[in-house]
């Protein structure tokens, strides 16, 4: 019997060594085919990824030009209005908010933060309110509330009686300091 053992060993071990070395070689040839997999999942998942976003370029342009559509279809310019607000140094007067009515009727009514607010006294100009008006004479009343001078509740409206003729019309609502006579003024043009 130990004759049959000492005999088997070496052919087992070598039938071991073989099935090692085919188990290393197929292992081998899987790490082979995984990196290839990895490889072209990743190339896959980049054109993926541009494809992505060029449909999100596309969409995004689709969006504004609906935008400018709906702008265009909504308020055409030849009875389009559009009425600004603008601000300058604030010293006598701290806005709080702007109530606009248009013939009679209130068309906006708008509260401001404090960085808007901010962003007027340093040279921005906030589009308050934009319509379609017939040809004609119409009337625009702006009221206007916040802090006067001294920290007073300060609440003073302005009117302007303006024609809309053929074309876009802009209206401009400034508030403006009046050093003279240390208060705000509420000036109302039309944009040429």
């Amino acid at each position: 019997m130990r004759r049959l053992v000492k005999g088997a060993v070496p052919g087992v071990l070598l039938m071991m060594a073989g099935l090692a070395a085919n188990a290393q070689d197929l292992g081998s040839a899987a790490t082979d085919a995984s990196l290839a997999n990895e490889a072209e999942s990743r190339q896959e998942f980049r054109s993926l990824d541009e494809e992505v976003q060029s449909l999100k370029k596309e969409v995004l342009d689709l969006n504004r030009d609906l935008f400018l559509l709906e702008e265009e279809l909504l308020f055409p310019a030849n009875s389009q209005v559009a009425f600004f607000i603008s601000m300058d140094i604030g010293e006598y007067f701290g806005l709080d908010s702007v109530n606009l009515k248009v013939d009679g009727k209130e068309v906006a009514n708008y509260l401001y933060t404090q960085r808007e607010v901010d962003a007027l006294v340093r040279g921005g100009v906030h589009r308050l309110h934009m319509e379609n008006l017939k040809v004609g004479e119409h009337e625009l009343i702006a009221v206007f509330t916040g802090k006067g001078p001294h920290g007073r509740d300060y609440r003073r409206g302005a009117t302007l009686r303006f024609n809309k003729g053929i074309g876009a019309k802009y209206v401009e609502l400034e508030i403006t300091d009046r050093i003279s006579k240390q208060q705000p003024e509420f000036d109302i043009r039309e944009w040429e």
